[in-house]
């Protein structure tokens, strides 16, 4: 009888304890005060593919609040310079996972031409609906589209090397390309380790280096290579090479001869003397490289470096020094000024002629933009924003300041003055080696990109071997 008792008394317990603490959870439930709060947003700073009637712009919810997003998408109007959604919008396309939003993209039509629109992003919630920050653009007065033709300029598909005109001409592997004064076009033909010239004609021939691989400097017939990527010409008519394979940037005068110009060979990260040339004293160090992948020359002559393998971005000045000018050897995204920046391995890099230095951040699918007092920003894309620049391989700057970009996913881009991204040809994550109009072009993992004084646009189509060519034309 003592037993049943005792157990009694503990199922009694047992249950008054459970009660108490369901009414207690139930009471904390109902007396919850917790105000709602608006999400965050972020409207995407570049807008798509602006004509005289229609333009695209899109946005990303960062943070939904303490509440399930309800509606999202863009706001726009051409008089109110902070639109809200009493003004004209365009749904984005809500996601139900309310952990992850991917940017959203809409399209505007209906637009007035030669009229600047303000557009920002937004999310609604049960507190309310919260905006991004207001971008502004102008639609063109009477363009309302950009064509372009994309043919192959040189090389036939095959893997090789041949010396030959056109489409009988073979390369291995081109990555690189550049442009010099007079129309020449400048192959790094990556996997033959060599520099191919192609005339405005189409004629291939081999401008520098020698088979096997190899690093050796000297008269171009007898210079080495490994590996060559993005290359570029100085106002004197002096080639700079980023020499991946070797851990150096070289150097090729107009009278052909081939130097290292910076670096040692060996891969690394060290800032200091170019050469052994500029060292100051003994205890000086020399500057050491990590799989270069790009230069860019400054009006004044200094060489820019996209490290790849060092995450950052290096200048060589025309005194003989290397320094670094953004980034720190951690991979990252980080929009900061100087060494306080972090980039992911920086394909790409282009110079204006008022030292603003842009990059092709491959790693976080970017195009970043650092400014002559050493400050960075994200000017296009982002790691969130794979979509709209899917690991962007190279860049390239025409005389006017337009950017050309070239993505692993198959595309080529222009990003204008005017901060409008338009698509130029190619289409996303398809590969093909097919010629035609804009996205009726297929490209096979294209690596560099060069535009000539006239605007024609070259692309070293890396896995199809070829060199191709893009052609741009306004219709209104």
């Amino acid at each position: 009888m003592k037993i049943l008792y005792v157990r009694n008394i503990c199922l009694s317990f047992f249950i008054l304890l459970v009660v108490a603490l369901t009414q207690g959870c139930k009471k904390s439930a109902a007396t919850s005060t917790d105000t709602p709060v608006l999400a965050t947003v972020t409207t995407i700073g570049t807008i798509i593919n602006v004509t005289s009637t229609t333009a695209q712009s899109g946005g990303v919810i960062n943070s939904i609040g303490n509440a399930a997003i309800t509606a999202d998408g863009i706001c726009y109007s051409s008089t109110n310079t902070t639109p809200t959604t009493s003004d004209s919008k365009v749904p984005g396309t809500l996601v139900s996972n309310e952990l992850q939003f991917p940017p959203f993209t809409c399209n505007i039509i209906g637009l007035t031409p030669n009229t600047t629109y303000y557009v920002r992003a937004y999310g609604t919630n049960v507190a309310g609906t919260a905006y991004g920050a207001v971008v502004k653009f102008t639609t063109s007065s009477s363009l309302t589209a950009i064509t372009t033709s994309v043919i192959t300029f040189a090389g036939n598909g095959a893997p090789g090397y041949v010396d030959a005109s056109g489409t009988s001409a073979q390369f291995n592997n081109p990555a690189g390309v550049t442009v010099d004064s007079k129309g020449n076009v400048y192959v790094s033909d990556t996997y033959n380790s060599i520099i191919r010239e192609i005339t405005p004609g189409g004629a291939v021939s081999t401008f520098a280096g020698t088979q096997p691989l190899g690093y050796n400097d000297g008269p171009v017939a007898s210079a080495q290579f490994y590996a060559p990527r993005g290359a570029a010409f100085d106002v004197q008519g002096n080639m700079y090479i980023a020499d991946q394979g070797n851990n150096v940037i070289r150097k090729i005068t107009p009278a052909g001869i081939v130097s290292t110009y910076a670096g040692t060979g060996t891969a690394g990260y060290l800032n200091g003397a170019a050469t052994s040339a500029t060292l100051n004293n003994s205890s000086d160090s020399l500057a050491m490289f990590n799989n270069p992948q790009a230069v860019a020359v400054d009006p004044g002559g200094n060489v820019y470096v996209a490290d790849r393998g060092n995450n950052v971005i290096r200048k060589i000045l025309t005194t003989g020094r290397v320094i670094t000018i953004a980034g720190t050897k951690t991979a990252g995204y980080v929009d900061a000024t100087d060494e306080g920046a972090s980039f992911n391995n920086p394909s790409g890099v282009a110079v204006d002629n008022v030292g603003n230095v842009y990059v092709s951040d491959q790693g976080n699918s970017a195009i970043r933009k650092i400014t002559s007092s050493g400050s960075v920003s994200t000017i296009a894309g982002g790691n969130t924003q794979t979509t709209l620049l899917n690991l962007p391989s190279a860049i390239a700057m025409d005389a006017t300041g337009n950017l050309f970009i070239v993505d692993e996913g198959g595309r080529i881009f222009e990003y204008t003055t005017a901060s409008v991204l338009y698509q130029l040809a190619g289409t996303y994550n398809t590969s093909g080696f097919t010629n035609g109009a804009g996205t009726a072009a297929l490209f096979s993992n294209p690596q560099g990109i060069a535009v000539d004084a006239s605007g024609n646009i070259y692309v070293a189509d890396q896995y199809n071997n070829s060199i191709r060519k893009i052609t741009i034309t306004l219709t209104n």
